[in-house]
C-alpha cells in the first residue's frame, strides 16, 4: 500500500512537473509575440518611411513645408501642434481629474462614489468619433464667446490673437481633456485607495485636519500612482485622431495663436494617407508616425524614470 502510494505522489509530481514547464514556456512564447509585434511594426514602418529619410534626412523634423506639388514635406508643423494640444489638454484635465479622484477616494459617500465612479469610467469608453461629432456641433459654437472673451481680456498676449472661429489649438485641447480625464481619474482614484488606512490614522491621531492628512499623508504616498495616471492621459491625448481632427482645422503651419487652426501628427496622417499617391508623400506620412512613436516612448521612458525616482525616494524616508 504504501509503495502505490509513493508511486501515485512520484506520478503527481512528474505530471505538475510538466504542467509547470508547459506554462513557462507557454507565457515565454506569448511574451516573445508581444515583443516581435512590436519590433515587426517599427521594421515595417521603417522600410516604408525610408523614401522620406532618405530623401530629407535630419530636415524632415523641423522643416514646416508639405508642398505635395514640390515633393518637399517636413514634420515640425505636425510636431508643434501634437504637443501643444496635448500640453494644453494636461493643464486642463490635471487639475480636474485629481480634484475627482480625491473626492471620490476620500471624501464622497458611497451613495455617490459608487455611481459616480461608474458614469466616469464609462465616459472613457465612448468611442473618439462621438467625441469629435460632439466637439464639432456643440463645443465649437460653444468656444466661439469663449475666445472672444478671453481676446477682450488678455488680447495683448500672442497666444489669445487672431481669428475666433471656434475651431484650432484650444478646442483641441478641450476635446483632448475631456477624453483624458476619465483616465486620469480612475487610475488616480485606485492609487489614493491603494494608500493604506494607518497613513490617514497616524495623521489624524497627531491632530492633523482631513485636508492635511489628504495633502501630506496621502497625496504624498502615491505619488508615483498619480505621475502614472497622468503620463498614461498624456499617452492618449499624444495619438488621439478623430476627435482632433475635427475640430482642431487641419490648417498646417507654425503659429502662436491658441485661436488659429493647426494640424497634430496623427490628423495629418488621418488627412492626408488616402489622397497620398507618390512614394515619397506615402514615406513621409510613415516618417511622421515613427516620430509619433519615438514621442510616445520617450514620455514613457520619461514617466517611469519619475516614478521610479519617487518609488526611490519614499523608500528611503521610510
Amino acid at each position: 500500500m504504501a509503495i502505490a502510494l509513493a508511486r501515485s505522489r512520484t506520478v503527481r509530481r512528474g505530471i505538475a512537473g510538466i504542467g509547470d514547464v508547459l506554462f513557462s514556456r507557454s507565457t515565454l512564447v506569448f511574451a516573445l509575440i508581444v515583443v516581435g509585434i512590436l519590433l515587426g511594426a517599427i521594421v515595417i514602418l521603417s522600410i516604408d518611411a525610408w523614401p522620406s529619410v532618405t530623401r530629407f534626412g535630419p530636415s524632415f523634423v523641423w522643416s514646416t513645408a508639405w508642398d505635395v506639388v514640390r515633393q518637399q514635406f517636413g514634420a515640425l508643423p505636425a510636431i508643434f501642434g501634437t504637443l501643444l494640444s496635448s500640453f494644453l489638454a494636461l493643464i486642463i484635465a490635471v487639475p480636474v481629474s485629481l480634484g475627482a479622484a480625491i473626492f471620490l477616494a476620500e471624501l464622497s459617500p458611497r451613495w455617490l462614489g459608487t455611481p459616480a465612479s461608474f458614469l466616469i469610467e464609462l465616459l472613457a469608453a465612448i468611442p473618439s468619433v462621438i467625441i469629435g461629432l460632439w466637439g464639432l456641433f456643440v463645443l465649437v459654437p460653444a468656444m466661439r464667446p469663449v475666445e472672444t472673451g478671453l481676446q477682450a481680456a488678455f488680447g495683448f498676449l500672442p497666444i489669445f490673437q487672431g481669428p475666433r472661429f471656434g475651431v484650432g489649438f484650444l478646442s483641441a485641447g478641450v476635446i483632448l481633456a475631456i477624453m483624458i480625464i476619465p483616465i486620469i481619474t480612475a487610475l488616480s482614484r485606485d492609487a489614493l485607495r491603494a494608500v493604506p488606512d494607518a497613513q490617514r490614522e497616524a495623521m489624524l491621531a497627531l491632530g492633523a485636519t482631513r485636508w492635511e492628512t489628504i495633502s501630506r499623508a496621502v497625496l504624498a504616498y502615491c505619488r508615483s500612482g498619480l505621475v502614472s495616471a497622468v503620463i498614461l492621459g498624456l499617452g492618449r491625448a499624444l495619438g488621439e485622431t478623430m476627435a482632433v481632427t475635427m475640430v482642431i482645422g487641419n490648417a498646417y503651419r507654425l503659429t502662436a495663436s491658441l485661436f488659429s487652426p493647426g494640424s497634430t501628427i496623427a490628423s495629418k496622417i488621418a488627412n492626408e494617407f488616402s489622397e497620398a499617391s507618390s512614394s515619397l508623400e506615402i514615406g513621409a506620412l510613415v516618417e511622421l508616425a515613427l516620430i509619433l512613436f519615438a514621442v510616445t516612448v520617450v514620455v514613457n521612458v520619461i514617466a517611469r524614470l519619475l516614478v521610479w525616482r519617487l518609488t526611490a525616494v519614499r523608500t528611503v524616508r521610510e
